[in-house]
């Protein structure tokens, strides 16, 4: 791209009329929703198809069969068929949620929930154009100024007379060829930079599981350790079942009807814990009086121990003083020992694979209070003790560090890709010249933002609604 064709303003502009719009091109038209969308839903009456779509973090994916949680094909004949070039919007509970992107575009026939909208484009407006604009108005976060309902849910009404900008078909495309060519470099930013954190991880973890199953000293003799999976230690430790190094205790029960958004004693879940830290992230307040042992206090170690993911299973964290005194979920078990400091990097080794062998053939992911009590772990000597988790907390703390970073680079690529493509598709940037002199890109084959991306969204959904179904019950 030369630098006379990189994007600049347009000649000249007009009033859009609407305040969020601001002022756009004067050459385009500014059109109520109902001439450029259509809704479309075509049941799936008679298995007319059986390609399962899922909208995951803003785009269309084939869900694997394997991911359909048991569900049998009849059950899909209450879903709707996507046809290529759909627009799907995921239209539900805007008042909670302001962070999901809930359209994707289709590029793939298949069938989808009906609990979704389907989307189709009228002449005159490219279907790839139609999404990015509706992907433009979610990122502004227009949508959540509109719906009705209790949880404000949006229907086609919202739509019938959305401001839609048009700028011709031409131009259309020229918009469409720029974002996509964009949308490529930085997704291959982004997947460089998963690598990288994929690899910090593993450097992690081998380093954890090295220092807490053989110690610090290189040339020390090694005994059998007596546990199949956990294989040789150094022969002056012991080999500890957890039972008997701390308590183990289980979650609050509560019902649906006790649940709050803002007030009422924190619940702690899966969701809370995120790269082995409490944060706070999809919230949920109970307003039941909540028994003074089920209060969690500084220094506990909070592990997830049921969940719809067998991926968040054995996630663990230490509870921080800003947490403390809040309650946890029953899918949830709490560690209450002096020794947390080496327990939680034991946890956090590689030293789960015996148990979460079983969820290979079972249906329900968890690990039970026996097989947690009974968790045979290495045990050095105090002093060793205290200097394994010194070197851990150094050593950690570098490759956190590196993968924060990393994770900060990734977010600020992502709000570029999100101003650069707002800037485009409302008119604040002329890119004709610049896109008709982009060159030829080959079909790009995407890896981890995608299917990290899904898989993440995937395991948290599961693991609340297993959560907000059997849990609270």
């Amino acid at each position: 791209m030369t630098p006379n064709s990189r994007p600049h303003p347009y000649p000249s502009y007009k009033p859009s009329g609407v305040p969020w719009l601001g002022d756009v091109p004067a050459e385009w038209d500014v059109l109520p929703g109902r001439a450029c969308l259509r809704e479309k839903c075509t049941p799936n009456k008679g298995m007319l198809e059986k390609t399962v779509l899922s909208l995951s973090y803003g785009r269309i994916v084939v869900k694997p069969p394997e991911k359909l949680h048991g569900l049998v094909p009849a059950s899909f004949e209450t879903y709707q068929v996507v046809e290529p070039g759909d627009i799907v919007c995921r239209p539900t509970d805007l008042q909670n949620d302001w962070n999901s992107l809930r359209f994707g575009f289709a590029a793939t026939r298949g069938i989808i929930t009906s609990a979704y909208m389907n989307l189709g484009t009228k002449r005159g407006i490219l279907p790839q154009y139609g999404y990015a604009l509706l992907n433009t108005y979610d990122l502004l976060k227009v949508f959540y100024g509109l719906g009705s309902g209790l949880r404000q849910n949006l229907d086609w009404s919202d739509f019938k007379y959305l401001p839609c900008l048009g700028p011709s078909p031409p131009e259309q495309s020229a918009i469409v060829r720029y974002l996509d060519h964009v949308d490529r470099r930085i997704r291959k930013y982004i997947r460089a930079k998963q690598k990288l954190i994929g690899l910090l991880n593993e450097q992690k973890q081998a380093i954890i599981h090295k220092a807490v199953t053989r110690g610090l000293d290189p040339n020390v003799k090694l005994k059998p350790s007596g546990v199949p999976w956990l294989g040789d230690v150094p022969e002056h430790w012991e080999v500890r079942k957890l039972k008997y190094l701390g308590e183990v205790r289980i979650g609050l029960t509560y019902h649906p009807a006790e649940v709050s958004d803002e007030q009422g004693t924190l619940v702690l879940r899966a969701s809370n814990i995120r790269d082995g830290r409490i944060v706070s992230a999809d919230n949920v307040y109970v307003s039941k009086a909540v028994p003074e042992a089920l209060l969690v206090a500084e220094g506990d170690i909070l592990i997830c121990v049921r969940s719809g993911s067998r991926s968040l299973v054995g996630k663990s964290a230490v509870i921080t003083s800003e947490f403390r005194g809040v309650t946890y979920g029953a899918f949830m078990s709490l560690l209450r020992s002096r020794l947390n400091r080496f327990i939680w990097w034991a946890l956090n080794s590689n030293m789960l694979p015996c148990i979460m062998a079983q969820f290979e053939t079972s249906t329900i992911n968890q690990l039970t209070q026996n097989d947690l009590r009974n968790l045979s772990i290495p045990f050095p000597p105090t002093a060793e003790r205290a200097a394994i988790a010194a070197h851990l907390t150094s050593e950690s703390t570098t490759l956190d560090t590196a993968a924060i970073t990393a994770r900060r680079q990734i977010d600020l690529a992502r709000e570029y890709r999100a101003r650069i493509v707002a800037d485009v598709v409302t008119g604040k940037l002329d890119v004709r010249e610049a896109a008709a002199n982009l060159p030829e890109e080959a079909e790009d084959i995407e890896e981890s933002e995608v299917e990290t991306g899904s898989d993440e969204a995937e395991a948290e959904e599961a693991g609340a609604v297993m959560e907000a179904g059997e849990d609270e019950s």
